[in-house]
């Protein structure tokens, strides 16, 4: 089988330092109520020595999905095996991997919404019956038959859960919805971080990282490991609050961790489009992104932040956008316009 379909090990990710994923639910910071539901049921499931029910994690990139899929086969007991959704290319692909899996295997499918219809109908019966169906022969001499495979906790993960049908989403007993993160919870991230790193970090230092971590603990340990080599060749080796400050200047990274292309998207929105509305397309054509980079990665921090609303007709920036930006003259000239 293809190494790129499956993967014993959880794949690397722009989070280089691997060892930073904590490994049980204990060490996992944040997110506090998914934590203890979880650990509910891991508890009670390890004492029936039952399988988990299958368990689907909906959240923006970054927040931990990966992490608490592995955490929860270690909290079992059990294999860790894990794809991607786009892997699966045919139902040969995902029979290959059920058919060798065994008792109460956790199995993680990374981008579930983007599962082929043949694969999916699949995955429905070996969810609820734990039993394949197989075509073998060809023509009028085609039959059925079902395999069955070992009882198995599917770990469905997801950017985009209103893409998932709904036949699929019935069919897991656990849903859990991952949130931002507080600048607390990230400042006690990067404080954890920065010990594996063996790197002395300042408690304010971490609070201002904190806050431009856009609530995503993978961006925080991005610019935990940016400001290490800010204080490394420009500092003592020590970070502190002044060399975070320099270091996000440097990055182009505000106070609010916004970025040149969320600033761009805003401006963009400002200057060109009268503040908006404006599509999703014309808005990722302005700023020479795509439309599905936009909308997964730059928008929903926006929208969080306050600072951009989606509405029936498009994209509108709000007047704390045109604050934050110091654009306050533009936009009463703007109305102005408008009334005239």
């Amino acid at each position: 089988m293809s190494e790129d379909i499956l993967r014993a090990a959880v794949p690397m990710d722009e989070d280089r330092d691997i060892n930073l994923r904590p490994k049980f639910l204990d060490d996992f910071l944040g997110q506090t109520k998914i934590k203890e539901n979880l650990g509910v049921f891991i508890k009670a499931a390890r004492e029936r020595s039952e399988s988990l029910d299958h368990l689907f994690l909906i959240g923006p990139p970054g927040l931990g999905k990966t992490t608490l899929a592995q955490i929860t086969a270690r909290e079992l007991g059990a294999d860790f095996k894990v794809t991607s959704a786009p892997a699966l290319d045919k139902p040969k692909d995902l029979a290959g991997i059920l058919s060798t899996i065994s008792e109460r295997t956790v199995f993680f499918i990374d981008e579930i919404h983007r599962l082929k219809p043949a694969i999916e109908e699949m995955l429905y019966i070996a969810m609820e019956d734990y039993e394949l169906d197989w075509v073998i022969g060809q023509g009028a001499a085609a039959r059925t038959v079902r395999i069955p495979i070992p009882s198995f906790t599917l770990v469905g993960a997801t950017t985009k859960a209103g893409m998932v049908s709904s036949p699929l989403i019935s069919r897991f007993g656990i849903v859990q919805r991952f949130d931002f993160y507080a600048s607390e919870e990230l400042a006690a991230i990067i404080r954890r971080s920065a010990s594996i790193l063996n790197i002395e970090a300042d408690d304010d230092a971490a609070s201002l990282m904190a806050d431009c971590s856009r609530g995503t603990p993978r961006v925080a340990n991005r610019i935990l490991r940016r400001m290490r080599d800010f204080a490394q060749v420009a500092g003592s080796g020590r970070i502190t609050k002044d060399i975070v400050s320099a270091g996000l200047d440097k990055l182009e990274i505000d106070f609010l961790g916004l970025e040149r292309y969320d600033r761009a998207i805003l401006r963009s929105i400002i200057e060109n489009f009268g503040g908006g509305p404006v599509g999703a397309e014309t808005l990722a054509i302005s700023i020479g992104e795509s439309a599905d980079t936009l909308e997964d990665y730059y928008e929903p921090y926006l929208i969080q932040s306050g600072l951009l609303q989606r509405t029936p007709r498009g994209r509108t920036v709000t007047e704390k956008a045109y604050t934050h930006l110091g654009l306050q003259g533009k936009r009463l000239h703007a109305d102005e316009r408008l009334l005239f």
